[in-house]
């Protein structure tokens, strides 16, 4: 990496973190998660990863091809990307799920398979007196059915994250190689949680430290997963459609569970160590089978020649 490459990162990093604690204030000052804003900071601060990667981009970097700096474009070839658009929804989906059945068996995480007992209570809540019309086990089977659907719905959202983490900061990582790369962005990727997280999101019965040392865990691992879509499509939107499914799915744990029991989310889910088997073994396996080799990540952050005698941008690897 070039001096010009590491400004444009710290400028970055420092952008989106600043953003991400200034939009999360109305929570420090207020009811923290309780607060009836809640959903509107959390959305506000999504959008931060990608503020950051626009300013740097246009004021900092200036590349000539700014929309294939940031992975947006273009959207070819359209058999391959979409693809690995699919593929990243269906493995962020089943990411997200068999993490359940390996933390059960663990001993971490309370499930109940067959009754969906904790599921079943919510519903009865819910519900009051009225008797639920449909039977539970296919309550269960549609919420999982919709999750691919939902991942379109989320989309815009998560481009706000992957915009800036993989759309553009994986990339220019690159060059230190890709083990350094996926960690560095990924360890960002984690603490930039940390306005809400040391909150207690996520992670409601964890000390805050330990909270954010899980959350940067699970980042480190799935951002992987989201940065080999990136990689290998050469497009952000895999990823983000990644994001977007992971997101979606992430409370699905609530259907599994056994009723009247906690789930430890620092040791079960996606969000816990027995969660993270999974993630890492596919991880190492793509590492080495090397297919974190990108394929096109974007035209070279150099601005553009002011004379015929200046170099052209160059493709970086």
């Amino acid at each position: 990496m070039t001096s010009r490459d590491v400004r444009a990162v710290g400028v970055f990093t420092a952008l989106a973190v600043a953003l991400a604690w200034l939009v999360a204030l109305p929570l420090w000052w207020g009811d923290g998660l309780a607060s009836r804003w809640f959903t509107l900071v959390a959305a506000a601060m999504m959008a931060t990863p990608a503020i950051a990667a626009l300013v740097v981009v246009f004021l900092v970097e200036r590349p000539r091809h700014k929309t294939l700096t940031l992975g947006l474009w273009p959207l070819r070839p359209v058999r391959s990307l979409i693809g690995y658009a699919v593929l990243g929804i269906v493995v962020s989906i089943a990411l997200v799920l068999v993490a359940l059945p390996i933390g059960a068996l663990l001993g971490v995480y309370p499930a109940d398979f067959v009754n969906f007992s904790a599921f079943r209570q919510v519903l009865a809540e819910q519900a009051g007196a009225a008797e639920i019309p449909i039977p539970i086990g296919a309550l269960v089977v549609i919420q999982l059915a919709v999750l691919p659907l939902a991942a379109f719905i989320n989309l815009i959202p998560a481009l706000g994250e992957e915009l800036g983490w993989r759309g553009w900061l994986l990339p220019k990582l690159m060059p230190l190689g890709t083990l350094p790369a996926l960690l560095i962005s990924g360890v960002i990727w984690g603490l930039w949680h940390a306005p809400l997280v040391l909150l207690g999101y996520n992670y409601p019965d964890a000390p805050g430290w330990l909270g954010l040392t899980a959350m940067v865990g699970m980042c480190v691992l799935v951002g992987a997963v989201f940065g080999w879509l990136r990689l290998r499509s050469g497009s952000v939107w895999p990823a983000a459609l990644a994001h977007a499914a992971f997101n979606a799915a992430g409370g699905t744990y609530l259907l599994f569970a056994r009723a009247g029991e906690q789930v430890d989310t620092t040791q079960a889910t996606i969000l816990g160590w027995s969660g993270w088997i999974v993630p890492l073994a596919l991880v190492v396996i793509l590492l080495a089978k090397g297919q974190f080799a990108p394929r096109a990540l974007g035209i070279s952050a150099e601005p553009a020649p002011s004379g015929p005698s200046s170099s052209t941008g160059s493709t970086r690897r």
